[in-house]
């Protein structure tokens, strides 16, 4: 797994947390820290984890074999 792959990931589990948090305990977590839903670092992050979603839809389809080294 590269640098990419993993960056995308974290935003990934990232995005989860905050729809979890909204459905369970109706609490935007990344609109709290960054100035609310409409604030630009927030869309900035929001844009971000969909993009990362996205690119995740990628990491589905890799064909990624692992090599033994004997």
């Amino acid at each position: 797994m590269n640098t990419l792959d993993r960056l995308a990931l974290i935003l990934v589990i990232i995005g989860a947390l905050n729809w979890g948090a909204i459905g369970l305990f109706q609490y935007d977590l990344v609109a709290a820290l960054f100035g609310g839903q409409t604030s630009v670092l927030s869309r900035t992050i929001y844009s971000l984890v969909g993009l990362a979603g996205l690119y995740s839809i990628i990491l589905l389809f890799k064909d990624e074999t692992v090599e033994e080294n004997n």
